[in-house]
């Protein structure tokens, strides 16, 4: 089966890349795993990663207020934008609303109380070398000059293994990050075809040609797959997605209703 998954993502129209790990025994395989990929909204995992930790540090706390000011709002993605101008929420609400629903708002919003050089000096110490949140979202001028965030598949899997054993800020700390990712309300990638059989913590991300989704699939075995593109049909390469994911659960015994289209 691993086989049949990498050949379709290795040969898949434009450039696409995956990451497997089983977490039971640490193996792994990839696809252009360590070669770096424009990041979308996958950015806002290691941004979580720096919300808990300066939690942790005291140095910033979860009710923390942030009034949504008109100039805040972001289109596209996510809930504040749709909501009155003057509605006050808290950081955890942001850091909730910046996973669960892709928010791009509450993600500015973070990255400005954060500071972007701590986001990028955490992402160093996790060990990231392609993996950079180097603007703001929806920044047209550093996008005119070329400016990316990026991630790499291999990366962002190995950050969720470790948020999977617990070693991400601490233990609980990575217990809290991992219930927000179960708690994704976009799942029409990874988890599409697993009829709520196999929870999944994950993230997606996308743009113009760009699709990715990254998570944790709590199949009996559990395992990270993380499948990202970067420029591809984006509607092709999320069916791919949703059919590696339920060929890699089925092929542990999980019975999975009706039958999706093959690759």
């Amino acid at each position: 089966m691993e086989e049949r998954i990498a050949k379709a993502v290795r040969e898949f129209p434009g450039r696409a890349g995956l990451y497997c790990q089983e977490l039971d025994t640490g193996r792994e395989w990839a696809v252009r795993g360590e070669e770096p990929f424009e990041a979308a909204s996958v950015i806002k995992l290691p941004i979580l990663v720096e919300v808990f930790r300066q939690l942790e540090s005291g140095e910033a706390r979860e009710d923390e207020r942030f009034t949504i000011a008109k100039e805040d709002k972001l289109p596209s993605c996510g809930a504040l934008n749709y909501l009155h101008t003057g509605l006050t929420v808290t950081l955890m609400d942001l850091a909730v609303l910046m996973i669960i629903l892709s928010d791009n708002t509450a993600t500015n919003l973070l990255i400005r109380r954060l500071g972007m050089e701590r986001i990028n000096d955490t992402i160093r110490g996790l060990g990231m070398e392609a993996t950079r949140l180097r603007r703001l979202l929806f920044d047209s001028e550093a996008a005119a000059r070329g400016v990316k965030n990026t991630i790499s598949p291999g990366e962002t899997g190995r950050l969720l293994a470790a948020l999977y054993r617990g070693e991400v800020v601490s233990p609980a700390a990575s217990a809290r990050m991992l219930g927000i990712l179960k708690d994704q309300r976009l799942n029409g990638k990874l988890p599409f075809w697993l009829d709520g059989k196999v929870a999944c913590a994950h993230k997606t991300g996308e743009d113009k040609n760009i699709t990715h989704d990254v998570g944790i699939l709590y199949a009996p075995r559990p395992f990270v797959l993380c499948i990202c593109g970067d420029p591809v049909d984006a509607p092709a390469l999320n069916a791919l997605m949703a059919q590696a994911a339920r060929l890699l659960v089925q092929e542990q015994g999980v019975i999975l209703g009706g039958e999706p289209p093959a690759f």
